[in-house]
């Protein structure tokens, strides 16, 4: 294939990726999670309205840019049945619709929506009331911080990857504290799995650039300017020191590595990040201990892997990172 080949291959595979999204998903997930905003749509591996004394552990996994939960659902139930762990491990997917997905599955009007990919960036649904995406997952996790339905939970993983480990990531920045949590002894860790971008906490980059051709390389999403409402009231520094003390696990997958792949980010404030996945996420590491030389973070490879969120998940590397 010549150069030409690939790029119009290329630019046809991001077409059918936009034009999928336009058209919206094709599963729904079946269960509700109601909250005062509306109703996120979300999938389950038990039913948790009613006490599960077994469930030690609960993993919530976040879908990409495909808000394919169900699939991701799946990719959860699996890690942990290989890994010995469904009984006392409850799944849960929750699926951050937007408009076109709600207009395709003729969706009642209570079932929360974002427009676009907004979700990914923690920014407020657009219906029917405002809750950020972020901030959705602390309703999740204050629910399952009720020991009268989970007696004997004592972990709680929030995984995400690609479009997902976008969010986990961000979520753990700028993620609200749950002091019950820490009152019952329930720990709290996230797993970011092959990302497109990081959120970096000052204007420094591994890759140079002309600040003048990209004046928005350091604003939300991808550094401290402009930061969501959900964050409103924290500070760049506060935030950071937050981030640096939480349990984190990059996973990053060995052939994750094209730097043309359809749905990598190729903006100009991505790109001032490396050139694909894998080494964005060395780069972001190593920032990070540049910052902070104590830093517990922990960084994990999926040898042979690309950018393939089952995998990712169900390799011996991504269920030990799971499920320690």
């Amino acid at each position: 294939m010549n150069k030409r080949s690939g790029l119009l291959l290329g630019l046809l595979m991001t077409c059918s990726s936009a034009w999928a999204a336009e058209e919206g998903v094709k599963v729904i997930s079946p269960d509700r999670f109601h909250l005062e905003a509306g109703d996120l749509s979300l999938g389950l591996s038990q039913d948790w309205r009613q006490p599960l004394p077994q469930v030690t552990r609960a993993l919530i996994i976040i879908h990409g840019r495909l808000r394919n939960a169900q699939t991701y659902l799946k990719s959860g139930e699996d890690a942990a049945q290989s890994a010995g762990q469904s009984a006392n491990t409850l799944v849960i997917a929750p699926q951050f619709l937007n408009e076109s997905d709600v207009k395709r599955n003729q969706l009642n009007t209570q079932v929360l929506r974002w427009h676009g990919n907004d979700w990914m960036a923690g920014e407020p649904s657009i219906g029917p009331g405002q809750v950020s995406s972020y901030g959705a997952l602390d309703q999740i996790i204050k629910h399952l911080g009720n020991r009268k339905l989970f007696p004997a939970l004592k972990e709680i993983v929030v995984a995400g990857h690609s479009g997902g480990g976008q969010v986990v990531q961000r979520f753990a920045l700028t993620g609200h504290d749950h002091p019950t949590l820490k009152t019952e002894g329930i720990s709290l860790r996230y797993v970011v799995a092959n990302p497109s971008s990081y959120a970096y906490f000052s204007p420094q980059r591994p890759v140079k650039f002309d600040v003048a051709s990209c004046p928005g390389f350091n604003d939300w999403k991808y550094g401290m300017q402009k930061l969501p409402e959900y964050a409103k009231g924290q500070s760049a520094e506060v935030l950071e020191q937050t981030y640096v003390a939480r349990d984190i696990t990059y996973l990053l997958g060995q052939k994750d590595t094209d730097p043309n792949h359809p749905a990598l980010d190729k903006s100009c404030e991505a790109e001032t990040q490396g050139p694909y996945r894998l080494i964005r996420g060395h780069n972001y590491f190593d920032y990070l201990k540049q910052r902070h030389p104590q830093l517990s973070h922990k960084l994990v490879e999926v040898p042979g892997v690309g950018h393939d969120g089952d995998k990712m998940f169900t390799a011996p590397e991504g269920r030990k990172v799971l499920f320690p």
